[in-house]
């Protein structure tokens, strides 16, 4: 009953106003766990709206299992266009089938699931996602080892845990089936002062190239360890390292396959230069949020235009964000894969084409 309520209260606040322009909603959540996450979403979107005209209405995202019926009602309820956020999958699997209805998209920025992706094609839910796929970054670092590590000796290390095990696993696989093995395989133990032996034992199997799905620190300290012992590697980490540079800084010229930092992306600037003279600093989601609020005006402009339901437009469109060119392929998913190789400087992250030092 709490979440009802509350969730009257921001409607009678939020849709005050909209009688003029079309409204998009940001659910997400305000408290908890992910308050600061829901905070990033909130401002990009607020950020874009201003800009392009749109109306926002703010929807507490609790993320228990449940919560999302009541949600999807009081937004077909306020007429809202479009939905933007949605950080739980749980929120999502309740809420679809009546967006279906009002023919209400919504566009997830952290959702990964495979399944529920797969319910709501067959269902045809209107769910759209700007998170990339699982199969992404496994799709990404296999195809840049497969054209740029062939006939090179290379490891594959996982540190146990089930997100990286499952990566090299995919990884391996993807390799495998092309003719490509690697020379050596085994699992780090992660959170450790050095990794010595580590090194050492990659030396003596004559691996120089390795990709190890691991959190940057570890990472960190592999690289470190390599170069005390004088043992040249090419060392190749995944999307875990975009994180704190911290307590064993990264060295420069380690290799990552990872989202890229939009905040230094051209199509960004005005954006970003809007965001910090409002106090907010460009990180995380507030980006894509407002990439998926820009993308929201355009679409609900061309389904204006063309007198069809918004979903349907926003399948083979490309919508021009903050962020680069935004397409959805049949599957409402990212038509370009978004992971780029880039290099450790020192300082930050920088795209290259090659995967060698």
């Amino acid at each position: 009953m709490n979440s009802l309520r509350l969730l009257s209260f921001a409607f009678s606040l939020s849709i005050a106003g909209a009688a003029n322009a079309a409204t998009i909603a940001v659910v997400a959540p305000q408290n908890g766990a992910y308050e600061m996450l829901g905070l990033q979403i909130r401002q990009g979107v607020k950020a874009a709206a201003a800009k392009v005209g749109l109306d926002v209405m703010e929807i507490h995202e609790s993320c228990e299992d449940g919560s999302g019926g009541a949600i999807a009602d009081g937004l077909v309820a306020s007429k809202v266009s479009v939905v933007v956020g949605f950080l739980c999958t749980e929120t999502l699997a309740d809420a679809l089938p009546t967006l279906k209805n009002a023919a209400i998209p919504a566009i997830t920025l952290s959702s990964r699931s495979p399944i529920l992706m797969e319910d709501a094609l067959k269902r045809g839910w209107p769910l759209f996602r700007m998170a990339p796929s699982e199969n992404d970054e496994t799709s990404a670092v296999a195809e840049i080892m497969l054209r740029d590590w062939k006939g090179l000796p290379f490891a594959l290390l996982d540190d146990g845990t089930i997100y990286s095990r499952e990566l090299v696993d995919r990884v391996r696989a993807r390799l495998e089936e092309a003719g490509l093995k690697p020379t050596f395989t085994d699992t780090l133990r992660p959170s450790q002062e050095q990794q010595i032996a580590l090194v050492r034992r990659l030396s003596r199997t004559g691996v120089t190239h390795v990709f190890a799905a691991t959190e940057r620190n570890d990472l960190s300290i592999i690289a470190r360890d390599a170069a005390a012992e004088k043992i040249p590697l090419v060392l190749m980490g995944s999307d875990a390292l975009r994180a704190a540079n911290a307590p064993v800084p990264l060295q420069p010229g380690t290799l990552a396959v990872a989202l890229p930092d939009y905040a230094a992306m051209p199509s960004a600037t005005e954006a970003v230069q809007q965001l910090r003279a409002a106090s907010i600093e460009p990180e995380g989601y507030v980006l894509p949020a407002y990439a998926a609020a820009q993308l929201s005006a355009q679409a609900l402009e061309k389904a204006s235009e063309q007198s069809k339901p918004t979903p349907v437009v926003m399948v083979g469109t490309t919508f021009n964000t903050v962020i680069g060119p935004v397409i959805f392929n049949e599957r409402h998913e990212l038509q370009d894969n978004p992971y780029r190789l880039q290099r450790w400087t020192g300082t930050g992250f920088v795209v290259v084409d090659k995967a060698l030092n």
